[in-house]
């Protein structure tokens, strides 16, 4: 079944899921001058960083300092990460600045969720039942739904589409006791176990069972199938993607040191429009952005737009 949208919107996470993986630190100058220059790309959808345990991630110990330090542009919506009710109330103090909005988040694999939240399936839920009352007691709207783990977990092997039914299952039952209604479903290949097949099997049981509901991915690029997922997304009408420039960061609790990180934004974006979907970002505009993320992080990243560039650009010397 091929039903490509005519556009897409990418969500660009390469300043909150970069900077918590790299041993760095990287100043706080810096991420902040990568937040807005990725604003002039044309993305309007940017998360900034994350509201949770500098212990545990120490990458964000200045969260507030980057929340409060970059220039708003209009039209751009600059968002953030928490996992908990102390991550909220910190995120609450730059309302003014960021789009807050409140999201129910499970994963498939009750391994993961132990070793990423250091809660099982059973109390996660529980924990997402509070977190909802919280966002909601905040004045929060609650209409996304994650999944993590959606595709195979590298702590408890395949994942079954079924088992993703259910996770979705479960949280919808979340909101519907809470009386919000979930208009998103985001699928997260975090451990990057993801092929099309898996993409295709996993997006149509959850289409299937929820036709109304917006499905995005959010997709790692662990072993170099990322592309090649998003394309089968998009064959299935996916409209919403995660993303990050240059392909920075991976997920510190997926066990896989040194593993590429996420679909790189630009190879998004060039898959997108050679195949005539819209993204609104100027891809040379963007390539640039990814090679100054490569010199604040200080190592090559994976992206391979970053030294090949965009055809546009060969096509305009042909011209």
């Amino acid at each position: 079944m091929s039903d490509l949208p005519s556009h897409v919107d990418i969500h660009e996470e390469g300043p909150r899921e970069g900077f918590q993986i790299e041993p760095g630190p990287i100043p706080t100058a810096d991420k902040i001058a990568l937040v807005e220059a990725l604003a002039a790309t044309g993305l309007r959808h940017i998360q900034v960083c994350s509201f949770v345990n500098t212990r545990l991630v120490p990458g964000w110990a200045d969260a507030e300092a980057v929340a409060g330090g970059f220039t708003p542009r209009q039209g751009v919506h600059y968002t953030a990460l928490w996992f908990n009710e102390s991550g909220l109330k910190r995120a609450l103090a730059f309302a003014d600045r960021l789009t807050l909005t409140g999201s129910i988040s499970l994963a498939a694999s009750d391994a993961f969720s132990r070793k990423n939240l250091n809660r099982g399936q059973a109390e996660n839920l529980e924990a997402m039942r509070q977190q909802t009352a919280a966002h909601l007691a905040a004045g929060l709207p609650v209409t996304r739904l994650g999944v993590m783990a959606a595709f195979g977990c590298n702590y408890q092997g395949d994942i079954s589409p079924a088992q993703v039914v259910q996770a979705v299952a479960d949280g919808l039952a979340v909101a519907a006791e809470a009386g919000v209604g979930i208009t998103d479903i985001s699928l997260a290949d975090t451990m990057g176990w993801a092929t099309p097949i898996r993409i295709e099997r996993g997006v149509g049981a959850v289409r299937e069972r929820w036709p109304g509901m917006r499905i995005g991915l959010h997709l790692h690029d662990t072993r170099g199938l990322a592309v090649a997922n998003a394309h089968a997304g998009l064959r299935l009408g996916v409209t919403k993607f995660d993303s990050t420039v240059g392909g920075l960061g991976g997920c510190p609790f997926a066990g896989q040191k040194g593993a590429a990180g996420n679909i790189a934004t630009e190879e998004l974006a060039l898959l997108c429009e050679e195949m005539g979907i819209e993204t609104g970002i100027d891809l040379d505009a963007l390539i640039e952005v990814g090679r100054m993320a490569e010199r604040i992080v200080g190592h090559p990243l994976p992206s391979e737009l970053l030294r090949a560039g965009s055809l546009d650009a060969f096509r305009r010397q042909a011209a």
